[in-house]
C-alpha cells in the first residue's frame, strides 16, 4: 500500500463511518471485482479510439455500486478522460419538461472533472486548454485564433445544437482575448447549463439556443467531441441512484426517460456515438421490474436481457448489464485488513483473530448479508476499531459480542410525484439489513 495522506486518512474514515463513499483514496482499500474493472477498463479503451460504451452497474442497496463506479471514474481520470458525474434526484431526471432534466445537466457540469482538476468545477479549464491549444496553433500557421477555433469546431455545425456551441466557445475567446470577463463568464455559464431562458443567452451571448430539457443527451454528445478537441481522450458520464426513475408516480414520466435511455443505449450500440461512455448505477428492482423498471419497457427488455447461456458459475461480462457479484469472505478480510491499517498502526493493530472474530459475529447475525452488502459490515467494524482507540484497556473480545443488529428499510421506495418529487405512497420495505455498533 502506498503512503497515505491524513487528508486522505481522514476523509476515508469519516466516509466509511457515515456509510458513504469517500472520493478520496479509493486505492487503499479496493478489493475483488477484478474481472469487473477489467472490462470498464476496456470500454475506455474504446472510448479513446472514438468508439463509446453504456453499462448498467447492478447490485443491491450497499453492496458497492457507488464506490465501483467512484472507482471506475478515477481509472477514467488517470487515462486522461474527462468526467461527469451526479446523482439521479427527485429534481434531476434524463427526461423532463419543468427543467428537472437540464438540474441534471448543470449538476454533471459543476462535478465536470480532468486529472488535475479531480474534485470537478473544470469546466473553464478544460475550454481553457481548447483556446490555448487554438492559439499556439494560430500563431505558428500565421492565422488568426478566431479563424483556427471556426476550423477546429467547423463539424460541430452539421449536429445538433453544434452551431451555438461553437459560437459560445468563440465568444469565450473573444472575451480572454479583450479582458472581457463578463463574456468568458457568460460562455462557462451557458456551457453549465445554467442559463433558464434563451431571451438571457440572447442578451449575454448572441446565441438562439440554451441546454434545456430537450437536448441534454445531443449536448452531452456534443462535449465528448469537443473534450476530444481539447486533447483528452473522451467524456465519461456517471448517472447514480437511477433507481430514482423506479419511483416516480407517473407512469408516462417513467416511460419518457427510459425512451431517452433507450435512445441513448441504440446510439452506442449503432455506434453513433463517439468519445463518449455511460454508467448507470441502480438495483436489480430498477433493472428486472416488468411493471416499473427498465423491463417494464419492451425495447429495453429486449436489449438488456442477459446471456441465457451465462449461468451455472459462467459469467459474461461483454454486455451492457455488469452485475457486481458479492464480494468472497476472502474479499471482506482483507478489505477489513485494509481499513484496520488506515486507521491504526503500531502496536494497536488489532490481530487478524479480531476480524476472523469480527466476521463469524457478523455471519451468525445476519447470515451472508455481511459480504452481499458490505457497507453495513464496514461501518459496524469502523464504530468497533474507533470504540478501542478512544477506550484504552478496553479488550476487542468483549466489544464484538456488544455488536447490535437492526432491521434496515434500505433506501425508500415510495412513489414520488413527478411535479414536486414528494413521496406519494409507499411501495413496501425492503430486505436490507443495517449494523450497528453501540456501547
Amino acid at each position: 500500500m502506498s503512503k497515505l495522506k491524513p487528508r486522505e486518512r481522514d476523509a476515508i474514515v469519516q466516509a466509511l463511518r457515515a456509510g458513504v463513499v469517500p472520493k478520496l483514496g479509493l486505492r487503499h482499500i479496493q478489493v475483488g471485482r477484478v474481472r469487473e474493472i477489467e472490462e470498464l477498463v476496456k470500454d475506455m479503451d474504446r472510448i479513446s479510439e472514438g468508439g463509446a460504451a453504456i453499462r448498467f452497474i447492478i447490485g443491491e442497496y450497499g453492496s458497492g455500486k457507488t464506490f465501483f463506479m467512484n472507482l471506475i471514474r478515477l481509472i477514467a481520470l488517470e487515462k486522461g478522460m474527462v468526467v461527469m458525474f451526479a446523482d439521479l434526484a427527485p429534481d434531476r431526471r434524463i427526461h423532463a419538461t419543468g427543467g428537472q432534466a437540464r438540474g441534471l445537466y448543470a449538476e454533471m457540469a459543476r462535478n465536470l472533472s480532468t486529472r488535475t482538476k479531480p474534485d470537478g468545477g473544470a469546466m473553464a479549464s478544460v475550454v481553457e486548454r481548447f483556446v490555448s491549444q487554438a492559439h499556439r496553433d494560430a500563431e505558428a500557421e500565421g492565422q488568426p485564433t478566431g479563424a483556427v477555433i471556426r476550423q477546429r469546431l467547423g463539424h460541430f455545425e452539421e449536429l445538433t445544437g453544434g452551431f451555438d456551441f461553437a459560437e459560445v466557445i468563440r465568444k469565450y475567446w473573444e472575451g480572454h482575448e479583450t479582458g472581457n470577463e463578463e463574456l468568458t463568464s457568460a460562455a462557462l455559464r451557458w456551457l453549465r447549463g445554467e442559463y433558464a431562458t434563451k431571451t438571457d443567452a440572447r442578451k449575454a451571448l448572441g446565441v438562439r439556443t440554451i441546454i434545456d430539457d430537450a437536448n441534454v443527451y445531443d449536448h452531452l454528445k456534443l462535449m465528448s467531441l469537443f473534450v476530444r478537441e481539447a486533447g483528452y481522450q473522451g467524456l465519461l458520464v456517471g448517472l447514480d441512484e437511477m433507481v430514482n426513475l423506479y419511483k416516480l408516480s407517473s407512469s408516462q414520466a417513467r416511460n419518457a426517460n427510459y425512451e431517452q435511455i433507450l435512445r441513448i443505449l441504440n446510439d452506442v450500440l449503432q455506434g453513433s456515438a463517439e468519445h463518449l461512455g455511460f454508467l448507470l448505477g441502480g438495483t436489480p428492482e430498477f433493472l428486472m421490474n416488468t411493471r416499473r423498471g427498465l423491463y417494464s419497457y419492451e425495447a429495453l427488455q429486449t436489449r438488456l436481457a442477459e446471456n441465457s447461456f451465462a449461468r451455472d458459475g459462467l459469467v459474461d461480462l461483454s454486455g451492457p448489464v455488469v452485475r457486481l457479484a458479492s464480494l468472497t469472505p476472502e474479499d471482506l478480510f482483507v478489505l477489513l485488513a485494509n481499513i484496520r491499517a488506515i486507521m491504526q498502526d503500531g502496536d494497536g493493530v488489532l490481530p487478524d483473530a479480531a476480524l476472523e472474530a469480527f466476521m463469524s459475529h457478523c455471519s451468525d447475525r445476519i447470515g451472508e448479508s455481511y459480504f452481499r452488502t458490505p457497507r453495513n459490515t464496514v461501518t459496524a467494524f469502523v464504530n468497533l476499531v474507533a470504540v478501542l482507540e478512544q477506550n484504552p484497556g478496553v479488550e476487542w473480545h468483549d466489544l464484538i459480542q456488544r455488536i447490535e443488529l437492526a432491521p434496515d428499510q434500505g433506501d425508500d421506495l415510495s412513489d414520488l410525484d413527478e411535479a414536486t418529487g414528494n413521496p406519494v405512497a409507499p411501495a413496501g420495505p425492503d430486505d436490507d439489513q443495517l449494523t450497528s455498533f453501540r456501547l
